[in-house]
């Protein structure tokens, strides 16, 4: 499908499901996933038997001694026996992954009606485990023990952006903006793992609580290790829908980091460019965007990635409020993984649900004024593989 193809038919999202993120001891992935899959298929009105096919978004399986969560939605809706189901996994991107799948499943003709569940269970491990799970991603780091994680590629990307941009002096500051930003923002995310409003000063001094995890960045510049759920059901041509696909686009990059500009997403770029064609819109025609800020490094650089600044200057969208609820283009209303939490499987599909909620005036405490069109950006890896959604409002 070439960035100017439209797409040929309408498809909905009809039904939609969250489960809170956070530290969630008594839940399993097969509990998280029964939750959200009868839950989405209750909202959009259906019965088991309407879903055509099934894919299920997971990325960390190692983390759990269950390896194996394409047929769980079968536990708790028996209705879905025979139903052809698929893991799917791009890593971070996994949710956005299987998104696009069920997308492709209808226009090949093949389906009128798919579930997309993603899920992930992580605070039961060890911080050690958890960061070897994680640096799956990384072709370098994969297999090895780094007491700083994946911080350490993202903090790898920092170090880049001050060097080119020079930016030692105010970068700190900037960052900490983004992410007293999405703490303030997921205060209104009943979902959201951390609703609490850590401020711009404590964002920005490195203390005991605030310790530094990967020079340059601190805690508060790193996403949470979390558990979670989230899904939704896609329909061709729907009688009522709480948003549409408008546009997609996804490109990948090398995984060696070696081989390309750190500090600009580049086929995040490619990716942005392709749903905003096939879409047939422009970036001023958004009324917000969930990007993906597993770092704060990484929200800064999507801001040029979208096109908000040109290179070096992204610290303007955070300085000058564009980014705020009330600005040109809010961006990660929800919290963000920052605040909302990053269970790496369900993040993708979160960020679907949360967007088609806000257009269809449904979003609760979070909802902002009559948006009409969201874009949703989500990666694995180190800006590696690029997913972005455009969805219209119904």
């Amino acid at each position: 499908m070439s960035a100017s193809t439209t797409l040929p038919v309408r498809i909905g999202i009809v039904g939609t499901a969250h489960t809170p993120f956070g530290k969630l001891a008594d839940e399993t992935v097969a509990s998280l996933v029964g939750q959200v899959t009868v839950d989405a298929i209750t909202q959009a009105g259906l019965e088991p038997s309407d879903i055509d096919e099934v894919y299920v978004s997971h990325f960390n399986s190692g983390l759990t001694p269950f390896a194996f969560p394409s047929s769980l939605p079968l536990s708790r809706e028996p209705g879905l026996w025979g139903k052809p189901m698929t893991r799917v996994e791009n890593a971070c991107a996994s949710g956005s992954a299987a998104v696009h799948q069920g997308v492709r499943a209808i226009l090949s003709g093949l389906a009128d009606t798919v579930l997309v569940i993603g899920v992930e269970k992580m605070t039961h491990a060890d911080r050690p485990t958890v960061a070897r799970a994680l640096l799956g991603a990384d072709i370098h780091r994969a297999g090895t023990d780094s007491p700083t994680g994946f911080a350490g590629s993202f903090a790898d990307v920092a170090v880049a952006y001050q060097a080119r941009h020079h930016a030692d002096e105010w970068l700190g500051d900037v960052l900490a903006r983004i992410a007293a930003k999405n703490h303030r923002n997921g205060c209104a995310n009943p979902y959201a793992q951390l609703r609490k409003d850590l401020g711009f000063e404590f964002c920005r001094t490195v203390s005991d609580k605030n310790p530094i995890v990967a020079a340059p960045l601190r805690r508060t510049d790193c996403s949470l290790v979390s558990d979670g759920a989230a899904a939704l059901v896609l329909r061709r041509d729907p009688d009522h829908a709480l948003a549409t696909i408008a546009g997609l686009g996804h490109a990948n990059d090398a995984l060696e980091p070696e081989r390309r500009d750190l500090t600009d997403f580049t086929a995040g770029r490619r990716a942005v460019a392709s749903a905003l064609t096939m879409a047939g819109v422009t970036l001023d025609d958004l009324d917000l965007a969930e990007v993906h800020d597993c770092f704060t490094i990484a929200e800064l650089v999507a801001y040029e990635m979208l096109g908000l600044t040109a290179p070096g200057q992204g610290r303007r969208a955070i300085e000058e409020g564009w980014v705020e609820p009330d600005g040109r283009l809010p961006v990660n209303v929800s919290g963000g993984l920052k605040a909302k939490g990053h269970p790496v499987g369900a993040t993708g599909v979160s960020q679907h649900v949360l967007v088609a909620r806000q257009l269809s005036g449904t979003a609760g405490e979070l909802q902002l004024p009559h948006p009409h069109l969201g874009l949703v950006h989500n990666m694995g890896g180190l800006a590696v593989a690029n997913y972005v959604t455009v969805l219209a409002g119904a």
